[in-house]
């Protein structure tokens, strides 16, 4: 069976880009994937920094976040733009995960592995701009980004106050972005 990890980007506790996330998570487990999601506010982690990685290893946190990378086949992830970019949270999350422990593969965690990409935001472009930094970076670890990709603009009118995704258009398509992570992860695996 494949395993997926969906996450997002923001650390934001109401955060448009977790609840797309966790409905697309929702699309892939109707698809047969094991899907585990998890909120990136619960691994921060201090700035990398080899200095901090020499006096004290990585972070807790930062260790538990690697630890679920390398456990999981795949990821979906949904990216709130910042300044036309992916978050500094997330790119710091990656840059501690990227850290190569003794004995083991360069770039693990990401290596060969599958990636979905989304993105929301309130305003009319949804967040896109952020994903080409994203899909080119993770590419850069190894990754194999799958060419299908979400971007909700207006977000914030397809949300409840429990911030769940109730639009049945967008449902409809953050479902099949998550069957897609779920067969392209299969794939892949062959």
């Amino acid at each position: 069976m494949v395993k997926l990890l969906a996450f997002s980007g923001s650390l934001r506790k109401n955060s448009y880009n977790q609840a797309i996330a966790v409905c697309a998570a929702q699309g892939a487990k109707a698809a047969g994937a094991e899907v585990k999601v998890v909120h990136l506010a619960d691994y921060v982690a201090p700035l990398f920094s080899e200095d901090l990685e020499a006096l004290s290893g990585m972070p807790e946190a930062a260790r538990r976040f690697k630890t679920l990378l390398t456990e999981h086949d795949g990821f979906i992830i949904a990216n709130p733009e910042y300044n036309s970019a992916f978050s500094a949270a997330l790119k710091n999350a990656i840059d501690w995960a990227s850290r190569m422990d003794e004995g083991e593969a360069p770039l693990a965690p990401f290596k060969g592995k599958s990636a979905v990409l989304m993105a929301a935001s309130p305003g009319a472009l949804g967040g896109v701009r952020g994903l080409v930094s994203l899909r080119m970076l993770l590419g850069n670890l190894g990754m194999l980004v799958h060419p299908t990709q979400q971007a909700i603009a207006k977000v914030h009118t397809l949300v409840d106050e429990q911030g769940v995704v109730n639009d049945e258009k967008t449902i409809t398509k953050l479902h099949k972005l998550g069957a897609i992570a779920t067969e392209y992860t299969a794939q892949l695996s062959k």
